[in-house]
């Protein structure tokens, strides 16, 4: 039984280590949340995002909790979302929001086995 526990306990490690999804981020062009504008524009605009997105209860917990960096007016989001029609309401929402043009979509589309 211990071997049984100590197994799901190192497969649920292993499935949640995103070590090559953090290094791809350290690259000198991606956009990360440090990166936050820390104005008042641009704190308001990504709070606007963010609320449209927990607002909307047909969306999964990841599409909820991707990454939305605005800085300059410009919005960036990232993170892993469980289909295309996920993908493309948030950055629907986004738009509307900030302005398509100033959108810019790095969203994955990941099948995840359960939220």
């Amino acid at each position: 039984m211990l071997c049984t526990i100590l197994l799901g306990i190192s497969l649920a490690y292993a499935q949640a280590d995103n070590t090559k999804k953090n290094k791809r981020d350290r690259a000198d062009h991606a956009v990360t949340a440090d990166q936050q504008g820390q104005s008042e524009a641009d704190l308001e605009l990504t709070r606007k995002i963010r609320k449209a997105l927990t607002d909307d209860s047909s969306l999964s917990t990841y599409a909820k909790n991707v990454k939305i960096i605005s800085r300059n007016g410009k919005v960036v989001l990232r993170g892993p979302v469980n289909t295309a029609a996920e993908k493309t309401k948030v950055e629907n929402f986004a738009a509307t929001i900030a302005g398509a043009a100033k959108v810019t979509n790095e969203i994955e589309v990941v099948k995840h086995d359960k939220e």
